[in-house]
């Protein structure tokens, strides 16, 4: 698989913080890859720099061949590169539709072909007969399924995901996983994904990498990663493993 997305050597900092460390990793063209980690590791401040939020004080982020460090986050976007976070932030004034529809409209020509790709990303949520209600008034589990949709909306070649399943309870979970699983293999979107439900991980990943301090402690294979020690002191815990 050609490389879509190559990280070399990024640093962040914040005041006496170093939050991300000389980290370096490539992501494949259709790849499902998780990064995984103790809370505070790194791995929101990487999806930042990704993303546009941050600009790293050092090394750099190339995506289909393209630097894009440094770059806005509407000009991430508008390359390819679409995130959910880890707080969900619909407008919750608007119907689930015309949240979906913002994102369509980034890459469609008017509002008519922008309703009909929401409406088709909708479908692939399982959120289609829910797209008239005020997004203030859905479940959490259909407020992170909605977040998915407003990025996917966006057209993406790469989609970041930021712990979409965290609360979710173990069916939701898997419904979330069986959506994201029929993305990858129907369309060949490249996933990367945050996320703490190692249930989620193990079923989705093909490939984990694992951060504390801002470091890069393992990378693997999800069954190489989970059985190694330093992943199991500084994050999973034995208990993991039983």
């Amino acid at each position: 698989m050609s490389t879509l997305l190559k990280v070399e050597g990024i640093s962040k900092r914040f005041r006496g913080l170093l939050a991300v460390d000389r980290l370096s990793f490539e992501v494949p063209k259709g790849a499902i890859f998780a990064v995984i980690g103790p809370n505070g590791a790194g791995k929101t401040t990487l999806f930042n720099m990704i993303a546009g939020v941050y600009t790293p004080d050092g090394g750099t982020i190339t995506f289909r061949g393209e630097r894009i460090e440094g770059l806005t986050p509407d000009k991430v976007c508008r390359r390819g590169i679409g995130r959910t976070y880890q707080i969900v932030r619909p407008f919750p004034a608007l119907s689930v539709e015309d949240n979906v529809i913002v994102g369509a409209l980034l890459h469609r020509n008017g509002v008519v072909d922008a309703r009909a790709h929401a409406l088709d990303v909708l479908r692939r949520l399982d959120l289609y007969d829910k797209r008239a209600q005020l997004a203030s008034s859905l479940t959490l589990p259909d407020r992170k399924r909605l977040e998915v949709a407003r990025a996917l909306a966006t057209d993406p070649k790469l989609l970041l995901l930021d712990e979409v399943m965290a609360g979710l309870r173990p069916t939701e979970t898997d419904r979330i996983v069986a959506i994201l699983r029929e993305l990858n293999r129907e369309t060949g979107l490249t996933i990367v994904l945050i996320e703490h439900v190692m249930r989620a991980v193990m079923a989705l990943a093909g490939q984990i990498l694992v951060l504390n301090h801002g470091k890069p402690i393992a990378q693997g294979e999800p069954q190489a990663v989970v059985h190694d020690k330093a992943v199991i002191d500084s994050y999973l815990g034995a208990e993991a493993l039983s």
